[in-house]
């Protein structure tokens, strides 16, 4: 078995990993993406599986498509990644697989973007298309807020900021809902509770178990699945009147706050799982 591990720098999450590997005597490689060199011509590596955990999504992609195109083996792949790394194809996924989600709009121009506010009604969350960890979400309640942001984003110049991702705001308990799918199993999830809006445990939010109820499983399996599958977290919003909702779909998971606190062992299913593609 010939293991490679795709690293940016070594987190919580990777020592997990690597400590994981050692306690079963699985020999690996870290392959930092700031050494790479893609000779595009030859094939890179001979692994029997890569498990990328890089935080740069842009390193991830490419790297990727590179080793997917050469027949490597990777948990997740390029596929997923490229679908998971934008919230408009993650959304498109989804809202075509069947899986209930907030409503969304997609415009080009802020007058545009006032217009399907104002008929989806405030509060609104603008999002970049791209991005993670709760960073530049802004929650626009009333039209000066949202015509102010919408010059921030338009005078930012890159064209990702002139993408206007919207949806609408779901006034959930002070809570949502992280859940981790390995495959097709729901192994665990968690309640991000918080007092703010931003719920993310890179923001603050506490993190308790969540039971893992059928309609659970089944939604985030179904969302999963919409992406892709492999590994991958979703966050689910719950609603009083429509249930459960999936907000996002994250590719390359964070989970040192939830192995203690639902009791499973995240690295060590991990792993299975990689096993498992390195035999298919």
């Amino acid at each position: 078995m010939k293991f490679g591990v795709l690293v940016s720098r070594i987190r919580v999450e990777e020592k997990l990993l690597f400590e994981e590997l050692n306690k079963r005597g699985i020999e690996f490689d870290r392959i930092y993406d700031d050494e790479i060199i893609f000779r595009l011509e030859e094939k890179p590596f001979d692994y029997d599986v890569i498990l990328e955990r890089s935080l740069h999504h842009g390193r991830a992609l490419y790297a990727l498509k590179v080793l997917n195109d050469w027949g490597i083996k990777t948990v997740n792949t390029y596929e997923v990644a490229q679908t998971c790394g934008s919230k408009f194809l993650t959304t498109q996924a989804i809202i075509h697989h069947g899986v209930p989600t907030p409503k969304t709009t997609l415009s080009f121009t802020p007058e545009a973007t006032i217009k399907a506010i104002e008929e989806m009604g405030y509060p609104v969350v603008i999002k970049p298309s791209v991005g993670s960890w709760g960073r530049l979400l802004a929650k626009i309640n009333d039209r000066e807020a949202a015509e102010a942001v919408l010059e921030h984003k338009e005078t930012l110049g890159n064209y990702e900021h002139s993408i206007f991702y919207v949806q609408e705001y779901i006034n959930k308990p002070q809570r949502d809902i992280r859940a981790f799918v390995v495959g097709d199993e729901t192994i665990c999830a968690i309640y991000r509770g918080s007092e703010h809006w931003i719920t993310n445990t890179a923001r603050g939010g506490q993190a308790t178990n969540c039971p893992v109820t059928p309609e659970l499983n089944d939604l985030c399996v179904r969302a999963a699945k919409a992406v892709g599958g492999g590994v991958v977290a979703i966050d689910v919003f719950e609603d009083k009147d429509r249930g459960l909702l999936v907000n996002e779909v994250n590719y390359t998971m964070e989970f040192r706050n939830s192995i203690d606190t639902t009791g499973v062992n995240i690295p060590g299913r991990v792993v299975d799982y990689c096993l498992k593609v390195a035999k298919q």
